[in-house]
């Protein structure tokens, strides 16, 4: 370690992606979407859609071979997709008992038997950073919700969505990913005068979160809005404005967006668009939700 080997500036590389949601969101229809993709799954969910996979893997070693014939074949896939994660723990849990004699991962005590499973875990994460580094390929992890409770230092517990993975390994996850993003059907209460009960309203849109909530597990390093449209699309321009993109082209199309809507509206929001002609993260923003208000008016 020298001072001459000090790197600065940005240093680009592939994305690497966790989408947790809950069960029939469209988790796996939003990775096919990403460049060129090929399934790693160890459950038969990518079935009904068109894409690239291996064979459906039987075995933690199974994971490691499909890795390894990325790494070393031939191949323009552009994308990596395990789907999903939570089907990959059973197998994991398995060779780590095979490999210790254990009739299961609790046999060792308490959480012991946890340690050298989140070791599997990290030995998997380096293989997935070797495909990004050699092959430039991106990283996408998919993950199922499941609702638990939350041991609260600061107040009353309370239940939020977490990933369906074992606390350790769920933790590595997450602070290895670029982006964790939370997958889920836009719904409401409707506690509109005259309802005696309220009710849970469903819109039938499915969205991205991208920031931690108390119901939720979220983050991202691209200044993505904090909700987006679950779609591969939309999350992609996203990032691309996070990274920045073009403002010229985002004022453009904000512009001709805010055309479309009522004279008051226009006269309110030009200014501010002029006001923020070069900042392409707040032109993103402000495109989705002119985006949004035109589809109101509409």
């Amino acid at each position: 370690m020298t001072l001459q080997s000090v790197r600065k500036g940005v240093r680009p590389a592939p994305d690497r992606v966790l989408v947790v949601g809950t069960d029939g969101v469209g988790k796996s229809t939003f990775a096919a979407a990403a460049p060129n993709p090929i399934f790693i799954a160890p459950e038969d969910g990518v079935r009904h859609l068109d894409v690239a996979s291996f064979p459906e893997l039987k075995t933690w070693p199974e994971v490691f071979e499909a890795l390894r014939t990325l790494a070393t074949a031939e191949h323009d896939f552009k994308t990596a997709v395990i789907d999903t994660v939570d089907w990959l723990e059973p197998l994991c849990h398995r060779y780590v008992c095979e490999q210790n004699g254990w009739k299961d991962i609790e046999v060792p005590g308490y959480g012991k038997g946890y340690v050298p499973a989140t070791e599997e875990w990290r030995k998997l994460l380096a293989a997935l950073d070797f495909l990004r580094a050699k092959r430039g390929m991106e990283v996408i992890l998919l993950a199922h919700a499941a609702i638990k409770n939350f041991s609260n230092p600061a107040g009353d517990d309370f239940s939020r969505y977490e990933l369906k993975l074992q606390k350790s390994a769920s933790a590595l996850l997450k602070e290895w990913c670029d982006a964790n993003l939370f997958a889920v059907h836009e719904e409401f209460v409707n506690e509109a005068k005259g309802i005696t009960k309220a009710k849970g309203v469903s819109t039938g849109f499915r969205v991205l979160h991208t920031e931690r909530t108390a119901a939720w597990d979220a983050k991202n390093r691209h200044n993505l809005p904090h909700e987006l449209p679950l779609s591969y699309e939309d999350y992609a321009a996203a990032r691309a404005a996070g990274r920045p993109a073009d403002p010229a082209e985002l004022l453009e199309e904000a512009i001709g967006l805010v055309e479309l809507l009522d004279q008051a509206a226009q006269e309110s929001i030009r200014p501010q668009l002029t006001a923020h002609a070069t900042d392409a993260a707040w032109l993103y923003q402000a495109v989705m939700r002119l985006r949004s208000k035109v589809s109101e008016q509409e």
